[in-house]
Parts: structure tokens; C-alpha cells; sequence
């Protein structure tokens, strides 16, 4: 039996856009947006512990006690019946409160290394309701590529997008997203999109229809725009924000942020680290 694994990672995601095309009875918001991986992780350590306890150390940032890693870990136990534990430690490097989908992609990586490392060999599709159960976003991290995403979240289809360079930046303020999706000006009534209209200009289509309304409640949005706007790029916010990005042409170089806000370059992903993982479970 395995006893460990080690430097697993879990990989961020960039929304190309985001519109919301309607509302459901039920509150829920209808989307379209491509999710894109890109090459800034976070990284997880998994050891097996044999009398079941669920532990998380935190090498660096500080999370929640019960964060998404720790709920995935218990729900994959409780729904597995496996009497085996772990004991994870994260080294956070993907920014919260950002529309990255950090946490996210920190359960989907669980799920799928401790269905490793406690022998259960589930396939993904047995993994995905734990992950829809956990959040939204977390079946797209174990689809484990790029892709067009409806629905409310649970249409996922793959989509290829160009090799490309980004920057990041991620101002200090955070942003609820429940503050965006309750506001009256949210723009609910998008036109709904084709994956050909995006595949003929994958960078340079649609919008993100949750923008507008984080600029307004959140000045540093509007701000970091209009740094990266400086430098000649055309940038816009990821998911709920506070992150924005920009498609990053190689000769130019963003340096020097103002107020120590978080900025980095990354490259985007042809598939999830873990992809292996996935396809040998089916």
C-alpha cells in the first residue's frame, strides 16, 4: 500500500470570459465561460495516517480550519467507508478571495490523490458528485482540462485554446461573491454564445459580465485594469475577481505593482498535472 505522495499540485484557473445568460426559479445563475488551467500551483503533501484522523498543516498562508481540502478528505472517507486517514500539508501560493479557484483545485487534487493513496481506484465520474457537492468549480479541476463550462457550472466540454503567456495581478482587497451575484445591476441576460464564436478568437472574446459590478464595489479592480491597461495590455477580471489578467506578449514585461499587490506570469496548460491520475480510473 502507498504511504505517501508527495508535491502533487493543484493549478489555477483563468475565466477567458463569463457571461450570464439567465436565472433559474431556483436563484441559481445560468453561465457560459471558458476555463482555462494555468501553471501557478498550489502543492499538497499526502501522508497516510492508519487511525483515520483527517489533519491539515499549513506551510505557509493560514486557512480555515474546515477548508475545502479538509471537507474533501472527510467526504471522500465518509463515502468511501475507508477506515484509513491522512495527514495533508499545503503550501499555498494561489491567492484567495482571487476567482482562481484556488480551493477548488486544492479539493479536486484530494479527492484524487487520496483515491490513490487509500487504494480505492474510484473512476472520476464516481468523484465528481463529492466535488459538485464541495463547490462549482470543482468537477472542472477533476475533468482535468480546458473547457467550455455551462449551465449552472456542470455542462463541462474540452475546448482548446492557443499556448500563451499571462500576467496576473491579484490586488490586496477580496471580494464576496454572493455581494456580486445579489447585486441589482448584475447584467443577467446575456446573449447566448457558441463555442465556434469563442474558438475564432479565443483571447479577445465576450467579456466577464460580473466586472462592472466588482469595479463598483471594489475601487482596486478598477485600479489594477487600469495598471495593466498602462502597459498596453487588454485585461479584465477572472470569475468574481479581485484577480484580473492579461494575454502577456513575450517582449513585454510588467514589474514593479503598486501597493505590494500580488503580480505573476504564468503560462496556461494543455491539461491538469494530475490528468494521468484521472484517465487511469476512467
Amino acid at each position: 500500500m502507498l504511504q505517501s505522495l508527495h508535491n502533487v499540485l493543484a493549478p489555477a484557473k483563468l475565466n477567458l470570459f463569463l457571461h450570464i445568460t439567465g436565472r433559474r426559479a431556483d436563484g441559481y445563475h445560468l453561465l457560459q465561460s471558458v476555463f482555462m488551467l494555468i501553471d501557478w500551483c498550489d502543492t499538497l503533501h499526502f501522508d497516510v495516517k492508519l487511525d483515520g484522523s483527517i489533519q491539515r498543516i499549513d506551510l505557509n498562508t493560514p486557512l480555515p480550519t474546515d477548508d475545502l481540502i479538509v471537507r474533501a478528505a472527510r467526504a471522500l472517507q465518509t463515502a468511501s467507508g475507508t477506515s484509513l486517514g491522512a495527514e495533508i500539508r499545503i503550501d499555498k501560493q494561489i491567492p484567495a478571495q482571487a476567482g482562481m479557484g484556488g480551493g477548488s483545485s486544492d479539493a479536486a487534487s484530494t479527492l484524487l490523490a487520496l483515491n490513490k493513496l487509500w487504494g480505492l481506484n474510484w473512476s472520476v465520474s464516481q468523484l465528481l458528485p463529492i466535488g459538485l457537492a464541495l463547490g462549482a468549480d470543482v468537477p472542472f479541476f477533476l475533468h482535468g482540462y480546458n473547457a467550455w463550462v455551462e449551465g449552472i457550472g456542470e455542462k463541462i466540454s474540452p475546448v482548446l485554446v492557443p499556448p500563451s503567456r499571462f500576467v496576473v495581478v491579484k490586488p490586496n482587497a477580496g471580494i464576496e461573491t454572493a455581494r456580486i451575484f445579489g447585486s441589482p445591476t448584475l447584467e443577467r441576460a446575456t446573449k447566448t454564445a457558441t463555442i465556434s464564436d469563442f474558438a475564432a478568437q479565443p483571447y479577445d472574446f465576450g467579456r466577464n459580465d460580473l466586472q462592472p459590478v466588482a469595479q463598483a464595489l471594489c475601487p482596486e479592480v478598477e485600479m489594477a485594469l487600469q495598471w495593466l491597461q498602462s502597459f498596453g495590455l487588454k485585461p479584465r477580471m477572472t470569475g468574481s475577481g479581485s484577480a484580473v489578467f492579461a494575454q502577456l506578449p513575450e517582449h513585454i514585461v510588467v514589474d514593479n505593482p503598486p501597493h505590494n499587490w500580488k503580480v505573476q506570469t504564468c503560462r496556461n496548460m494543455v491539461s491538469h498535472p494530475l490528468r494521468e491520475w484521472m484517465d487511469s480510473n476512467g
